[in-house]
């Protein structure tokens, strides 16, 4: 059930258009202002946000532009509702980033076409953009009517890992692309002094070791399994004669470099600018984003200090510290090594 907040200053209005959404299956929250709206966004982080631009406290605008300034929100679809219908507000609305403009007085059905249809837009970008098999797969049964993906791991060979057991080690050239079927995988690069960071974090459904692949060069990092893994291993082969058959698959696996090496780029300009609380923060937010994807509230990050001070690109002692000042904070709960995040609004608002 999609997650729809309605920020709306007249109580009569705001209930009316909620149980029409609320017939229409949608799960609705509301608010009577902007800045709870603000609030309650980057609380619940809706699917989608439907508001009105005239209200007091803060108007619609300055609620687009401050939720446009939080990277988990910006592309949350937006769509402004209010009485006026001047070309100019219409226009302003639109170059502020907003994805639609519903004028009242209006039918139900226009603002449920309108928020359907937003939805249905945004599902697709966040299918084209899936950094696993499912996105890809998607993409090519399109373009070719065919599942390629899912052919080239099925019926593949499989490796088993253990907790803490090398995948592949910096510096050998690769002979296959790897896909992961269960398990957690970090790939983290190490100084002289022995000390690690880690720079990328794998789930159930990504491919692994495709930078080396692409470039045609050696293995930059090391992969080690943080739990017990199972990998499918698709020969060198096959993989680029999959890339030389559809340059769809080579233009999807390049979208995923740029996009694994623009977090790069900001994990770096975190490590050298962001103060320690900042640094962990982010760290747990991103264990979060990437392990938690149902979003569950009551979710437990499961993770070694040493890992997640690996991470945040921190020494584990100032790490542990930091943790307990959250703990004391009521930001996370800390319980046999697990960590329960309590306020995803704070810990986000920090990072920001």
């Amino acid at each position: 059930m999609n997650k729809i907040l309605l920020i709306e200053d007249n109580p009569d209005i705001r209930d009316n258009i909620a149980e029409i959404l609320q017939l229409a299956n949608y799960h609705v929250l509301t608010a009577a202002d902007g800045k709870e709206g603000v609030s309650m966004a980057l609380e619940h982080l809706p699917a989608l946000i439907v508001c009105d631009i005239m209200m007091p406290v803060l108007d619609g605008y300055g609620v687009l532009h401050l939720l446009h300034k939080n990277k988990t929100l910006q592309t949350t679809p937006f769509i402004f509702l209010t009485a006026k219908a001047e070309k100019t507000d219409i226009r302003k609305g639109m170059e502020s980033g907003a994805d639609d403009y519903i004028t009242k007085p209006f039918e139900g059905t226009e603002l449920l076409s309108a928020i359907e249809s937003r939805l249905k837009r945004c599902a697709e970008i966040k299918q084209e953009t899936a950094s696993g098999l499912h996105g890809l797969d998607a993409l090519l049964s399109t373009t070719t009517g065919r599942d390629l993906l899912s052919s080239l791991k099925e019926g593949r060979n499989t490796n088993h890992y253990k907790k803490k057991q090398n995948i592949y080690v910096a510096g050998n050239r690769p002979d296959c692309l790897y896909y992961l079927l269960k398990g957690k995988v970090k790939t983290y690069k190490r100084n002289d002094d022995g000390k690690e960071l880690i720079v990328g974090l794998y789930n159930e459904g990504d491919f692994l070791g495709y930078y080396a692949l692409l470039e045609g060069s050696s293995y930059q990092d090391y992969a080690e399994a943080m739990e017990d893994t199972l990998l499918a291993v698709i020969p060198t082969k096959d993989f680029e004669t999959l890339l030389g058959s559809y340059p769809e698959v080579l233009h999807k696996f390049v979208q995923l470099l740029a996009s694994h090496m623009a977090e790069k780029e900001q994990q770096l300009i975190g490590l050298a600018y962001n103060s320690l609380r900042k640094k962990v923060a982010e760290a747990l937010m991103m264990l979060d984003k990437k392990y938690n994807a149902a979003g569950r509230e009551d979710f437990t990050i499961d993770i070694s200090r040493e890992n997640l001070a690996a991470v945040a690109g921190v020494a584990k002692e100032s790490l542990i510290r930091t943790l307990g000042d959250f703990r004391d904070d009521a930001l996370i709960a800390l319980k046999e090594g697990q960590i329960t995040l309590l306020s995803r609004k704070k810990l986000t608002a920090m990072i920001n």
